[in-house]
């Protein structure tokens, strides 16, 4: 087989990732910055389904900052122990609802440096609510989409912060937003870690035949 350049490869990747999913929707339930924060912090090492099951009953008790300052901790991790890590999860939903009320008069900043600078938000679910909340061009990258980058050898980064480099260098900032959304959807219909079907999945058959990884 002919070898591909990464940007060509990005290039027909990205027209079979808009066939499929054109207007592809955010997973997470929310209704703005703080609700999108919340329901992102919660999703990590847990599944978009369970933080949706979990944040109707958390935000109809505090939707906001000013609310979910007031409180208990031990009742946001009743809440949220379903979603796991809840000890950790909880003091921080209860920590950064502090600082944004104290610091930002309740409102979720748009900035990497102060998301990334709240209690339990790192640079992957600073870059959800840049993108996702805000508009900014960013590409989050979860074990997920790192995974998927390595098997159609867009990356062969062995962390996902090479691994975003590596995607922001072949895509285009304008499409960062909506592919990262596209190749999440993409991964768990068509391209699953395990049980994979290589009659199913188009980008595989293009660029990784021999399922690999």
């Amino acid at each position: 087989m002919a070898r591909i350049s990464s940007k060509n490869k990005a290039i027909q990747i990205q027209t079979i990732l808009d066939d499929l999913f054109p207007n592809p929707q955010i997973p997470l339930v929310h209704k703005d910055p703080y609700t999108l924060l919340i329901a992102v912090l919660l999703s990590a090492q847990c599944t978009d389904l369970r933080v949706n099951k979990i944040t109707p009953e958390l935000f109809k008790l505090a939707d906001n900052p000013f609310d979910m300052m007031q409180i208990p901790v031990d009742v946001i991790q009743e809440i949220i122990k379903p979603c796991g890590l809840s000890g950790a999860k909880s003091k921080a939903i209860s920590n950064l609802s502090k600082i944004l009320v104290n610091e930002y008069n309740g409102m979720v900043p748009d900035g990497f440096e102060q998301l990334e600078a709240l209690p339990g938000v790192g640079h992957k679910t600073a870059s959800v609510v840049m993108c996702q909340a805000f508009g900014h061009p960013a590409f989050p990258v979860d074990t997920h989409i790192h995974r998927l980058a390595r098997r159609w050898g867009l990356s062969n980064g062995k962390n996902v912060i090479q691994t975003e480099f590596d995607l922001k260098k072949i895509f285009l900032p304008e499409v960062w937003n909506r592919i990262h959304l596209q190749m999440i959807y993409y991964g768990r219909l068509y391209c699953p870690a395990r049980s994979h079907n290589l009659e199913n999945c188009k980008i595989c058959q293009l660029y990784n035949p021999t399922n690999k990884n």
